[in-house]
């Protein structure tokens, strides 16, 4: 067959590493998929036989036509890209087909051989199955239903078989519409809507765009029945709803109308609102929570933190140990339990948290070093990949695709197959994957493969410092510390100086368009063009500008500075409580997930740099500092 003849071609091909250079054929093979013309796809597959990205070519060629193909001609190419991204990509694309067509038992035999699935599939899985009457399939069925997102179509007849089974009750019906509306996935809730009685599921529809848009007129005209339960639950996602943004406000609306609820849902309503006021800050979310039932970890996530503000170390200790077994073994609430126990006086059980907690390399395990009396020191290399290891990761044909990938300037489907071929890599294998990156100057990769270690580091890799005289110029002249710059741009962009937000910012110290204006205005450059941000030495010059300022004005306190550089010197003033706090704790309970991640990777990365720049002993705690009080609004 044509396309047989062609993979074993384009297999021979590679295996003799053999490079063609039709990168512009590969351009336009790519081109032809994505307008889907299958003529110019197989030309140009067959015109890329011996190019590195050559099985790109064949896949896309194959995928337009995979209606028509045959079992034979799609094992044909499983079998000549065994262990590949492409045959795996293809392999889940057939399984799609299979599914929608309900070819069970060809579904079953290639399913364990995927690696990337997907949540379609996983329900395709299910309905295969439950089809041969797998009872086992209606847990795993149940713990999808538990979700506020949006599900595909394939979920359709799990959910349906979990129905017809008995086992999807109506208060479960209930629990999914709420963890949506929680979200605010109005989609998801509608269609979680469908399974409802006729009578309630009208009800909800009618009323439900009001009450998430209106939520005050809302609960000025209740238009719905508080006897009904879709009129009370209508009416409690009005009330989180407000809570968001006016958490005082709904409370007063609630305390009006709770009596009319039951206990259950009395206590729901308060978690959900003490949950938002935690979250804006509001120096009452405390005792809401006192009212509250059984909260969820999102929830008491920020019980503790609110916690943490007040200096309540019983309340912070009770309030992790009320999380799921799960959410307690991650390094914030082990860092925090150690501390609520060693501020009790249990030094010994809060040792026992923080030792092994402390040989982790981030914010809380530099934190939990310094607890048991270390700070970080220069760290030593304790592993470097000698010249064959380094060869042998690149002669790999994935780790050859990524980079050729990489220089086409295709960085999302490099990432991709960059991970794919390190996914099994052990340490030695993963510092000398990091290498090849570095050579390559494809930073970001070797930063991130070189931070997967476990035993074995080369901190050289994870924390690169290029650039390094003009870095050296700038910072002199602004007077920062260069640790603190590098660890926020290897934050920020990861050194890739083209890097691009989705809201715009760009290059290295990833600038807003109107903070690059700004800074040009004040540095008197009247011909300034928006193009050169994206120029490494404009990017920092312009970078450590703004950075001196926003550190100028702002009590000169790099934790503060920082979470202004991401979120704006405006909220990161609104953030300090009205009493002075560890520079620990204000990191910790930043409203912003994005915001609160950034500071603590900026100050870790920090005092890291600091010791492979050979300042001798760091201390993360010192570098958080003491935050000044402000006027504890909150955000």
């Amino acid at each position: 067959m044509r396309s047989t003849f062609l993979i074993g071609a384009l297999w021979l091909g590679l295996s003799c590493g053999a490079w063609a250079g039709g990168d512009e054929d590969f351009l336009a093979a790519r081109d032809a998929y994505r307008v889907g013309d299958g003529q110019r796809a197989v030309a140009y597959a067959q015109r890329l036989q011996g190019h590195v990205l050559g099985p790109y070519a064949a896949l896309w060629e194959l995928l337009l036509r995979l209606d028509d193909a045959d079992e034979a001609e799609i094992r044909g190419f499983l079998n000549a890209y065994p262990d590949s991204l492409v045959g795996d990509r293809l392999r889940a694309e057939w399984l799609r087909k299979l599914g929608k067509k309900q070819n069970w038992p060809l579904f079953a035999a290639e399913y364990p051989l995927l690696v990337n699935t997907d949540t379609e599939l996983v329900c395709y899985h299910l309905q295969a199955r439950l089809a041969r009457k797998d009872g086992t399939a209606f847990e795993e069925a149940r713990r999808l239903w538990f979700t506020g997102d949006s599900l595909p179509k394939s979920c359709g007849p799990v959910f349906d078989g979990l129905a017809d089974a008995g086992q999807l009750s109506s208060e479960e019906t209930w629990a999914r519409l709420r963890l949506a509306l929680e979200q605010g996935n109005l989609s998801a809730a509608r269609t979680v809507a469908e399974r409802l009685p006729e009578a309630q599921q009208e009800i909800l529809l009618d009323h439900l765009e009001a009450a998430a848009e209106m939520p005050l007129r809302f609960l000025g005209r209740l238009p719905v029945d508080l006897k009904t339960r879709v009129g009370r639950e209508l009416t409690l996602f009005a009330l989180y709803r407000l809570g968001r943004s006016e958490p005082a406000e709904a409370k007063a609306r609630w305390e009006d109308i709770q009596s009319r609820f039951s206990v259950p849902e009395q206590e729901y309503l308060w978690g959900q609102l003490a949950y938002h006021a935690a979250r804006r800050l509001h120096p009452d979310a405390l005792r809401w929570y006192a009212k509250a039932g059984r909260l969820s970890d999102a929830q008491l996530e920020w019980k503790v933190r609110m916690a943490l503000r007040a200096r309540d170390w019983d309340e912070v200790l009770a309030g992790i140990q009320a999380m799921s077994d799960t959410a307690q073994l991650l390094p914030p609430w082990r860092y925090w339990k150690g501390r609520a126990l060693k501020a009790q006086g249990k030094v010994a059980a809060a040792n026992a948290i923080f030792a092994p907690l402390s040989t982790g390399h981030h914010f809380y395990g530099q934190l939990a070093e310094e607890e048991l009396g270390a700070v970080i020191g220069p760290p030593a290399i304790a592993y470097k990949p000698g010249g064959d290891e380094v060869n042998a990761v690149k002669r790999l044909p994935s780790i050859q695709r990524a980079l050729a990938l990489y220089r086409l300037g295709m960085r999302t489907e490099a990432t991709r197959e960059w991970l794919w071929g390190t996914r099994n890599f052990d340490d030695r294998q993963l510092l000398a994957a990091a290498e090849v990156a570095r050579r390559e100057e494809w930073l970001d990769r070797s930063i991130n493969t070189a931070n997967r270690t476990v035993q074995l580091h080369d901190f050289a890799l994870r924390f690169p410092a290029p650039h390094a005289d003009l870095m050296a110029q700038y910072t002199r002249q602004t007077g920062l510390d260069d640790a603190w710059v590098y660890g926020l741009i290897r934050q920020e962009s990861r050194f890739v100086h083209v890097a691009r937000s989705s809201v715009g910012a760009s290059g290295l110290m990833q600038l807003m368009p109107a903070t690059a204006r700004w800074v040009a205005k004040k540095l008197g450059i009247r011909d300034f063009r928006q193009s050169s941000v994206n120029e490494i030495d404009t990017n920092i010059a312009f970078g450590t500008y703004y950075l001196k300022h926003v550190l100028d004005q702002l009590d000169g306190h790099p934790v503060l500075a920082t979470a202004a550089y991401n979120a704006g010197p405006g909220r990161a003033k609104r953030w300090r409580d009205i009493r002075p706090m560890e520079g620990a704790i204000y990191a910790e309970t930043i409203p912003f997930n994005e915001t609160r991640d950034y500071v603590q990777k900026v100050m870790s990365n920090a005092a890291y740099y600091a010791a492979v720049f050979g300042r001798g002993v760091n201390s993360v705690k010192a570098r958080l500092g003491i935050v000044g009080g402000g006027d504890g609004n909150g955000e």
